[in-house]
């Protein structure tokens, strides 16, 4: 079985996030950057295959030459090698595209994306590259098996979760639940050394037209200021919930 694993670069959680060029651009100054956290439980899930059924696992990511160590590290973790597709990532639509045609010239029998990115939460890719390579799509995949050319797909949905069958190729849309957290690798010192040596490929985009153009982004607003009300004063928390919260 071959694997094709859709890597996301993000920014940690943890970072300051700051814009230039009037909030029309995201400012990478001081920002460290994290496989997407949805992408690697689908990392780690092809780790499994690679493992138990003896796949070939490789990793793709389109962006510029900033997005390698990301790469780098997908590689540590255990992929056997990696394609970057050397074209900034803009919007959704430019990124299936840029990926269908890395799966067509590949034949892969399965392809693995993050549900969402977490860094703009579109969710949108998986679907169009189902949509623009003619594969059957799982989206919320919580749960995977594959025997054969059949896999089991379990998908999370309102009120509980989904077991589907389907044929192979498959992309899916992975998240939490397809390993748990605590299955997730981190890189040990031999991995690091052997993705030094493994293939990275940079490849020309395929198609490079977008069609998004940011306008301005803006922070969420500051919270506003608490008011501690003392616990015996239950007469000024009702006036305040009331009068100035209007919660009750």
């Amino acid at each position: 079985m071959k694997i094709l694993v859709c890597i996301s670069h993000v920014p940690d959680t943890t970072s300051k996030i700051n814009f230039s060029d009037s909030d029309s651009k995201f400012d990478p100054t001081g920002v460290q950057f994290v496989i997407n956290p949805n992408d690697e439980f689908g990392l780690t899930r092809a780790m499994w295959f690679k493992e138990k059924q003896g796949a070939a696992v490789e990793v793709v990511t389109v962006g510029g030459p900033e997005v390698e160590p990301t790469i780098r590290k997908a590689l540590a973790i255990g992929a056997d090698s990696a394609i970057r597709v050397d074209i900034p990532a803009v919007d959704g639509l430019q990124v299936a595209r840029e990926l269908a045609a890395v799966v067509k010239d590949g034949g892969y029998d399965l392809i693995i994306a993050g549900r969402e990115s977490i860094d703009y939460n579109g969710g949108m890719v998986p679907g169009m590259l189902a949509e623009l390579t003619g594969a059957e799509f799982v989206n919320n995949c919580i749960g995977l098996e594959v025997e054969g050319n059949t896999a089991t797909a379990s998908r999370e949905m309102d009120g509980g979760k989904e077991t589907v069958t389907a044929g192979l190729p498959l992309v899916i849309g992975g998240q939490k639940g397809l390993v748990e957290e605590s299955d997730l690798r981190i890189p040990n010192m031999r991995g690091i050394m052997m993705a030094r040596k493994k293939p990275l490929n940079v490849i020309p985009a395929a198609n490079s037209s977008v069609e998004t153009e940011f306008v301005k982004f803006e922070k969420p607003a500051p919270k506003g200021a608490v008011k501690l009300v003392d616990e015996g004063n239950l007469d000024e928390l009702i006036d305040l919930l009331h009068n100035e919260a209007k919660a009750i």
